[in-house]
């Protein structure tokens, strides 16, 4: 399985940005895709989930009234929206898959494959 995250970028404060993760290679085997974060010196932290065939996002609270994850099967990809981005937000931005299906955020940990990563950044 790979995946291949893109759409970081540079972005002012209140500013939108939309994540793409394509997923290749054995989607029949997974469960979940996930987007973490991760600021440098500090552990990757989960941000969202959602089962690879059917059911809802789930999101860490934080970050459930701005975040929306969504997926198109037909294209393979999984997407992350994110609305009125903060400073704070500034990360690289991962995508990951899950062989289980899990209801709910689950620790990086839990994570089989990993994409590259993309770089957010918001300015104030």
């Amino acid at each position: 399985v790979q995946l291949q995250a893109s759409g970081g970028g540079l972005v002012q404060a209140g500013d939108s940005l939309r994540l793409s993760c394509v997923v290749s290679g054995g989607t029949f085997t997974i469960g979940t895709v996930g987007w973490f974060r991760q600021v440098l010196g500090k552990e990757r932290e989960p941000v969202a989930a959602i089962p690879w065939r059917g059911g809802i996002g789930h999101y860490v609270e934080s970050m459930k009234a701005r975040f929306t994850i969504s997926r198109d099967n037909a294209k393979r990809t999984v997407y992350l929206q994110m609305n009125s981005l903060k400073p704070e937000d500034t990360a690289v931005y991962y995508c990951a898959a899950d062989p289980r299906r899990r209801v709910g955020v689950t620790p990086s940990s839990q994570y089989a494959y990993w994409g590259q990563g993309t770089q957010v950044t918001v300015s104030s």
